[in-house]
């Protein structure tokens, strides 16, 4: 219930981040051109607000509705409907009384803030902690893959050497390639030959499902045990290495986890390397899980020699960009997934539960700032779409008026609002009735 916890209350503080961030772009862009503001809210409000208090001619409230936020700018057709005021005359302190390029600005506020608090994010992480990834070169023992790595052509054991005759260093980013850039091969060393493995579109459909289907081929070693572990009760302790099973040598990680499950219900001998000098023997019997309790290291830093990257006041700035742009992309190429039929991506599309759930079950500062940068990339893009009711929509109008010097009629830009406002709706009804299908399955 802990875990729970922690993941909603670091999902309700990113949330909260971003909203401020991405309203407070257009706070100011809207007081530089003297623009007024009516409202400034955390969160929607309808009937009530959770709190409020006005300074100036401005309301900041906080709702009760964790779904967004929003600012109110006088002579703007939002998502209040509120069109009393557009009965009058307009004023020199209205939205719709500003010029084309200054309206521009104001819309475009909220998703510059957010592609700035990106960078800032990124950039500081870089500076204060640098970053580590695993060198695709440093698999000594290969990888291991699952029954999909199977059908594709993979072994345990082979070593990736490049995409499309493309080298690979970073190993982590080898299913993002084969996703997102079109990949349709895959070079392993197999016994010293070099194989060629086809990537289908068929796999790649399976693979959205399945993203974590190769991982770094490494020895089993025990970390920790669960409750009852009949492992623990048989006498193996943290550190234990498991050599063999019933006398099968069990080098890694996947054959001591085949062979454990090959041995369901029945008394096995298992050997382990104990303090890399002592070999033990210990009788147990499985259980019908095919499980024996047993938390195997998976840190890869107690295996390989990850490679590390330091940055300096000067070289984060760059870093920060780069890693703003990247994130951007590779975003971009997985909405457009989406549009794919062949894929079905549109099936793992998710709401506010899949957007908790990628938050760590333990509090970790550096992970939490990480996916707040990655969520503000995600509404950047979000809001950019021309969808009226999005920052994109009203963008679209502006630069429409900007190149014809037409103005949108108000009773047209009132209707594309509530076209628009009904699309996102039934997008966010979508997206949360995959996460409960999901649930319930």
């Amino acid at each position: 219930m802990n875990e729970v916890l922690i993941k909603i209350l670091q999902f309700i503080a990113s949330i909260s981040i971003l909203v401020i961030v991405h309203e407070l772009g257009h706070f100011l862009f809207a007081k530089i051109f003297k623009t007024r503001i009516e409202k400034f809210y955390l969160f929607f409000n309808p009937w009530f607000s959770l709190y409020k208090k006005k300074i100036g001619e401005t309301e900041y409230g906080i709702g009760w509705l964790p779904l967004g936020g929003y600012v109110k700018i006088a002579g703007m057709i939002d998502e209040s409907f509120d069109k009393e005021q557009l009965k009058k005359p307009p004023q020199p302190y209205e939205f719709r009384s500003k010029k084309a390029w200054q309206r521009l600005l104001i819309l475009l506020g909220g998703i510059i803030f957010n592609v700035l608090l990106a960078f800032f994010i990124y950039s500081t992480i870089l500076l204060l902690y640098g970053e580590k990834y695993l060198p695709n070169d440093a698999l000594k023992y290969g990888i291991m893959t699952d029954s999909l790595g199977t059908l594709m052509g993979l072994k345990n054991g082979d070593k990736i050497v490049s995409l499309d005759y493309q080298k690979v260093d970073n190993f982590k980013k080898i299913t993002h390639d084969i996703l997102l850039n079109d990949i349709k091969t895959i070079q392993v060393l197999r016994n010293g030959k070099l194989i060629n493995v086809m990537v289908s579109d068929s796999i790649k459909k399976e693979l959205i499902k399945n993203p974590f289907f190769i991982e770094a081929r490494i020895p089993f070693i025990i970390d920790d045990f669960l409750p009852e572990s009949v492992a623990k009760k048989a006498g193996l302790k943290q550190n234990d290495k498991i050599i063999a099973i019933n006398n099968v040598k069990t080098q890694f990680y996947d054959e001591v986890r085949m062979e454990i499950k090959n041995n369901k219900n029945k008394e096995v001998i298992i050997t382990v390397l104990r303090n890399e000098k002592d070999t033990l023997f210990f009788k147990l019997k499985v259980p019908p899980t095919g499980l024996i309790g047993v938390i195997p290291i998976t840190d890869y830093e107690k295996f390989f020699d990850l490679k590390a990257i330091n940055y300096n006041l000067l070289t984060c700035i760059p870093a920060g960009i780069a890693k703003t742009y990247e994130i951007t992309i590779s975003y971009i190429k997985q909405f457009k997934l989406l549009f794919s039929p062949e894929t079905e991506a549109y099936k793992s599309v998710g709401g506010f539960i899949s957007i908790g759930k990628i938050f760590p079950s333990e509090w970790d500062w550096v992970a939490f700032f990480s996916l707040t940068a990655f969520l503000s990339v995600i509404l950047a893009f979000m809001n950019i779409l021309p969808i009226p009711g999005l920052d994109g929509g009203h963008t679209l109008f502006v630069l429409w008026e900007m190149l014809t010097g037409k103005k949108p009629s108000d009773k047209f830009l009132e209707l594309a609002q509530i076209i628009g406002f009904s699309i996102i709706i039934l997008i966010i009804l979508f997206a949360n009735a995959n996460d409960i299908i999901k649930l319930l399955k």
